[in-house]
């Protein structure tokens, strides 16, 4: 499906096929010299053909072509180097270039050793691993350093038909990103505000506390004078509301986890997860799918993450497990 949200903008829906997620929404720019696409989908044969299709139904010029990433992702960067014209360029900021370098092509992914001692078996970390999202789709990427373009917070994006205005929300992703086009108060939300699903809110490497940086990128985006949010998955949305319904969707979370660990003291963070109330569809086995797993437990990390900062849990590093208490 295609549709035309402004003159010579078009969302454009890229189904992702076994993914909870439903579409990835890619976002069209056809100026009268170059051309811009935001988002670009899992490097999958039925996200090129969906995307490929769409674009040559809008008569895009391949040549042409600039791709815009809101965050490192590989639903969002899979296809970048499928579609970017010979001499154009990949935008996207500095954080999650020099993160999604790292991540995919140098050293691989390092949240392994955390989530052994945070309650993981190894057996269990390794079907993670080979079955999730990361590693599936980091084998499928293709990297070009020279096409990079980083961005930083308030860079602007020319596009001949608006100019986009980059604005860092970090959490997320530690270099996510909205764009935003002043004149017109439309936002490009990606996955910062997403209308009818939470984004996920991963524990990183090197990063202490991504589920305060989240909350904070949260009230940050409620300083923008927007008409018409236009997120990175599924429907569209009232922006204001949803944005304060994060907020104590997140709140809830915190004080649910609370909860789990005052009616058993000594849990780790993989047992805590489980006990925590999710919307998805167990296996045969009435176990979390490996990829559901990932999320789940990254999810619940970062909660915990913050609840020690907070000072409303206790960390315990014990052996051979991490565990958590009240105070």
């Amino acid at each position: 499906m295609i549709y035309e949200i402004d003159r010579n903008i078009y969302r454009i829906e890229v189904p992702l096929a076994g993914s909870p997620l439903g579409i990835l929404n890619a976002y069209y720019f056809r100026g009268p010299e170059e051309e811009f696409l935001m988002d670009t989908g899992f490097n999958t044969t039925e996200c090129e053909a969906s995307l490929r299709k769409s674009l040559r139904s809008l008569g895009y010029r391949p040549e042409r072509l600039n791709i815009i990433n809101t965050h490192l992702h590989v639903d969002h960067t899979g296809l970048n180097h499928q579609f970017v014209g010979e001499k154009k360029n990949i935008f996207i900021s500095a954080i999650d270039c020099d993160r999604m370098m790292r991540h995919y092509k140098k050293n691989g992914y390092k949240r392994g050793e955390r989530d052994r001692r945070e309650g993981a078996s190894a057996e269990m970390f390794n079907v993670m691993l080979k079955f999730g999202p990361e590693a599936d789709n980091a084998r499928r990427l293709v990297f070009d350093d020279e096409k990079y373009v980083e961005l930083q917070d308030g860079d602007t994006i020319d596009t001949g038909v608006c100019t986009l205005k980059t604005v860092l929300v970090p959490g997320h992703t530690p270099g996510n990103t909205m764009f935003y086009i002043p004149d017109k108060k439309i936002m490009f939300t990606g996955d910062n505000v997403l209308f009818d699903i939470t984004p996920n809110i991963t524990c990183w490497p090197d990063c202490s506390n991504a589920l305060q940086e989240y909350l904070r990128s949260l009230e940050y985006s409620k300083s923008f004078d927007v008409q018409l949010a236009m997120p990175g998955h599924r429907k569209p949305g009232d922006y204001y509301a949803r944005i304060d319904r994060l907020l104590l969707h997140h709140q809830h979370r915190l004080d649910e986890i609370v909860g789990i660990i005052g009616d058993q003291p000594g849990l780790t963070a993989y047992e805590i997860a489980r006990r925590m109330r999710w919307k998805i569809h167990l296996d045969e086995n009435g176990n979390f799918p490996p990829a559901q797993m990932w999320f789940a437990a990254g999810e619940c990390m970062s909660h915990l993450d913050k609840l020690v900062e907070d000072g409303r849990i206790i960390r315990t590093e014990g052996e051979p497990y991490i565990t958590y208490k009240l105070p």
